[in-house]
């Protein structure tokens, strides 16, 4: 894996990680939605997740099938247009997409560890 692409996959296992600390204490959808920062803080996660895995080289984006790229497009669209209400979209990134593509990444990095060796 060249150099950028590896880079990106860091950024959005990242954001991911950034994620699940933000809402480890939280209770509950509503808890999140009440707190503003919060909030805020894990959709910026979400959009910079979103965005980085937009501009994946197409092959990787091919070869990474097991991602649900409408929702991660739809996610997208949604924060970068200021959609609103954009609460099943932000609760869906959450509790589908963020867990399933760090899982994701876990599967790649187990299989491929070249494609993460060097440094930078």
């Amino acid at each position: 894996m060249a150099l950028l692409p590896r880079m990106q996959c860091d950024m959005v296992q990242a954001s991911g990680e950034a994620i699940v600390r933000l809402l480890r204490h939280m209770q509950s959808e509503q808890e999140l939605f009440a707190s503003p920062a919060t909030l805020h803080n894990v959709e910026e996660h979400l959009r910079l997740m979103a965005t980085t895995l937009a501009h994946l080289p197409e092959p990787l984006q091919m070869r990474l099938t097991e991602l649900d790229w409408h929702g991660w497009s739809r996610l997208q669209r949604a924060l970068q247009d200021g959609e609103t209400p954009r609460r099943e979209e932000v609760w869906y990134g959450i509790n589908a997409l963020v867990p399933s593509t760090l899982e994701m990444l876990a599967r790649v990095r187990k299989r491929h560890p070249v494609w993460f060796e060097m440094g930078y």
